[in-house]
């Protein structure tokens, strides 16, 4: 008798993706700290968790967080995984995406493990906007892309629907669904 070969399972790395782009929350500017070190400010302290909540709301729940190594960007992360619970992944600091440009940004993104279904990456300006811009495809919603394009504000929030692989993201290839700037 010959017994059934098991294969192990693979990740489905076939269908449509999850993109969440954010932007820190207000920082503050205090005298003699660098901006890479420049803290949250009390708005942005108030107005972080929000960001977690919209996506609680949505059912929308990262698989994986990249986020830049600045002190305003890891504060923010960590108020919107404290309302993401016990569905937050543990964060990835990466230091190439603090004064990053679109392209860089692009970069680190195309670098994602296809089995990774929701990605969140949080940044700065001008890259978050400008990233925004090179990604929306034609069948973008409209009145999000126009919004995000004339003002993007701290703890503005992009997610767009990826139709096929991280790796060959690059422009013009991603729905852009919702723009939001959560706040209390």
């Amino acid at each position: 008798m010959i017994a059934d070969v098991v294969r192990p399972e693979r990740p489905d790395t076939t269908g449509e993706k999850t993109l969440i782009i954010l932007r820190h929350a207000k920082s503050d500017w205090p005298l003699g700290v660098t901006d890479h070190d420049r803290p949250l400010g009390g708005r942005g302290t108030r107005e972080a968790p929000e960001a977690g909540k919209w996506l609680v709301r949505q059912n929308l729940y990262p698989e994986m967080i990249l986020c830049s190594d600045a002190v305003r960007t890891r504060q923010t992360c960590t108020w919107v995984c404290s309302e993401l619970g016990e569905k937050a992944p543990t964060p990835y600091l990466d230091s190439r995406l603090y004064e990053a440009d679109a392209a860089r940004a692009l970069a680190v993104i195309n670098e994602t493990e296809e089995q990774v279904r929701t990605l969140m990456v949080i940044g700065h300006m001008p890259w978050v906007q400008d990233l925004g811009m090179r990604l929306a495809s034609v069948e973008s919603d409209e009145e999000a892309v126009v919004t995000m394009a004339e003002r993007y504000p701290t703890l503005g929030l992009q997610v767009f629907r990826i139709p096929g692989a991280w790796a060959t993201l690059d422009g013009r290839d991603a729905r852009m669904t919702h723009f939001t700037v959560p706040r209390p």
